[in-house]
């Protein structure tokens, strides 16, 4: 009898599907990267999600987010992405939250109920914090540096924040996180140097920090969220790659 999942069991084996459905992940940031980490997550049977992220759908994310499309516009990126995942898998749990992830909103989540957590915002307060959260709980993260402003998407490396190089997102966590004390964090970054942007010649896009938006392309962060969803498999199933 066929399943959804056949084809991973052949690799995975049964008992690491059944830890998979059984775990819940929380993603932060439902762009680029994390649109692409929740859908190769449901594609490989994780069973509970937690989807945090303000933002809705716009026209600009059309080129590379994989829950934007024409019938999507306008839409939350949470509810877009658990459209998707109950319609690869309707038996999944799927937890919206339509809020940045700030001081003033950390008190509605409780990390002790997540069994892993994914950091794929953009802003330096809402990672750290997200990265503290997880540290406390003692619950597994996984940050995403920078994929703006990138176009080669072999440079990418899943490492130890404090092996990074050549990323100043990264610089700045490095940083921070030394006064936090914590002392660790895995992270996939790209060892790309950022590439000089041309004038469209439109307004540029402004980020929630008042910051021109980098430029973006589809080949870039979907390959950073689909290295992310790998690792988190990896880690919850306990496959160990040779």
């Amino acid at each position: 009898m066929q399943d959804r999942y056949a084809r991973t069991r052949m690799l995975l084996g049964a008992h690491s599907l059944e830890k998979m459905a059984s775990s819940k992940v929380a993603v932060f940031g439902i762009g680029g990267v994390g649109g692409y980490v929740v859908e190769a997550l449901a594609r490989s049977g994780i069973g509970s999600f937690v989807l945090v992220d303000h933002d809705r759908v716009a026209l600009t994310n059309l080129n590379r987010q994989i829950i934007a499309l024409e019938s999507t516009l306008g839409q939350y990126k949470v509810d877009a992405a658990a459209a998707r995942i109950r319609d690869i898998n309707p038996e999944a749990s799927v937890e919206v939250h339509r809020c940045f992830f700030l001081p003033d909103t950390a008190g509605d989540f409780d990390f002790s109920a997540f069994d892993y957590v994914v950091d794929a915002v953009d802003t330096v307060t809402a990672k750290l914090l997200i990265i503290e959260k997880a540290n406390e709980a003692k619950v597994p993260v996984i940050s995403a540096m920078g994929a703006g402003n990138k176009l080669d998407p072999t440079k990418f490396e899943v490492t130890d924040l404090y092996r990074t190089r050549m990323d100043p997102l990264a610089k700045v966590m490095r940083r921070e996180l030394k006064k936090r004390g914590i002392t660790e964090l895995k992270v996939v970054y790209s060892t790309e140097q950022p590439q000089k942007t041309t004038d469209s010649g439109t307004q540029p896009e402004m980020s929630a920090s008042g910051r021109p938006v980098p430029g973006s392309v589809a080949f870039v962060p979907s390959v950073a969220g689909l290295i992310i969803a790998g690792e988190v498999v990896k880690d919850l199933s306990g496959t160990v790659r040779p």
